[in-house]
């Protein structure tokens, strides 16, 4: 048995080093993004150490005194946890039950469109708000929602209504960021789904034609079997980053009259790490943050499993 296993072996590092030979250009190509990961991803996770200390930057890293689960203790018994966690956990949930739908809707709505211009129209317009950074979609929400020459309030104005302080409304906060993350991504996630409608045998369709199938029917019984893996893997990892929320959007968008149902963990690290350079703090609750996502991640794959529909690993 030895021998096999030392020639199984031997053949397995030959047929890797020629693989590596003929597919040299290609691994060049990938070296950045292993440097990027190497560097940006795994090379901070060193300073996760610190949520178990009381760091200083003056001490450094390693020479500051360990304290155990003191962070972690002190944010569980604080009121901020369970606000923290019911803002985030909420955030991410509306998100994730009323954005997931239209990306895979419009994917659907572009595939049937056979007016070839109308639909690089329609395309463009979607994937525009792509391109634009957070704080330009933020300042526009801010235009259009003022109270005074917001666009919104000018119509409802036109209507016969009094015109609305949206931004300071705690009751409006959650849709307003909803609607516009729905906005700003759903062009860009539906050219996931188009990819996967592309992928389906076009005999399928000719077949449900002869048979007398309406495009409603194929839609149904056809395009979306077929992207149904594709479908449950976007869920999967949507699920598993439903609590990590930026902070970029809330930050630009919340306010004190607004911070009951908008303070979300992010936010919360950001105050306290790098503002009021509480650095353990901060890491202690990020990393709580992290870890939640981890589990969830890993519950809804095995959820989608035991289903029968896949995961990704």
């Amino acid at each position: 048995m030895i021998p096999i296993r030392v020639s199984l072996s031997k053949i397995g590092v030959k047929a890797m080093i020629k693989h590596m030979k003929r597919d040299k250009q290609l691994l060049i190509l990938f070296i950045p993004c292993i440097l990027f990961y190497i560097i940006f991803r795994y090379g901070p996770l060193y300073g996760l150490i610190i949520a178990f200390k009381d760091y200083s930057v003056f001490t450094g890293i390693i020479d500051s005194p360990w304290v155990g689960l003191k962070h972690f203790n002190r944010f569980f018994l604080s009121q901020d946890f369970f606000m923290l966690f019911k803002n985030t956990l909420l955030l991410g949930f509306f998100s994730l039950v009323f954005g997931f739908p239209f990306p895979i809707i419009l994917a659907i709505m572009l595939n049937e469109i056979r007016v070839h211009w109308f639909k690089k129209i329609i395309q463009t317009a979607s994937y525009l708000p792509t391109f634009l950074s957070v704080v330009i979609i933020s300042s526009m929400i801010i235009d259009f929602l003022s109270p005074n020459n917001g666009l919104i309030n000018q119509f409802i104005s036109l209507l016969g209504f009094e015109k609305k302080y949206f931004l300071i409304d705690p009751d409006w906060f959650r849709p307003i960021y909803v609607i516009s993350d729905i906005w700003s991504s759903m062009g860009y996630e539906a050219i996931i789904f188009l990819a996967a409608i592309a992928s389906i045998s076009p005999t399928l369709y000719e077949a449900a034609k002869v048979d007398g199938c309406s495009r409603f029917q194929m839609m149904r019984h056809i395009t979306l079997p077929g992207i149904l893996p594709t479908i449950l893997i976007i869920f999967i990892l949507k699920t598993g980053s439903m609590i990590r929320i930026g902070y970029e959007k809330v930050l630009l968008l919340y306010n004190a009259m607004t911070y009951d149902v908008a303070d979300v963990f992010s936010t919360f690290v950001y105050r306290k790490g790098l503002l009021e350079s509480n650095y353990s703090y901060g890491a202690a609750v990020g990393m709580f943050e992290a870890v939640v996502a981890m589990v969830m991640l890993i519950g809804a794959n095995s959820i989608s499993k035991r289903l029968g529909g896949g995961g990704i690993w």
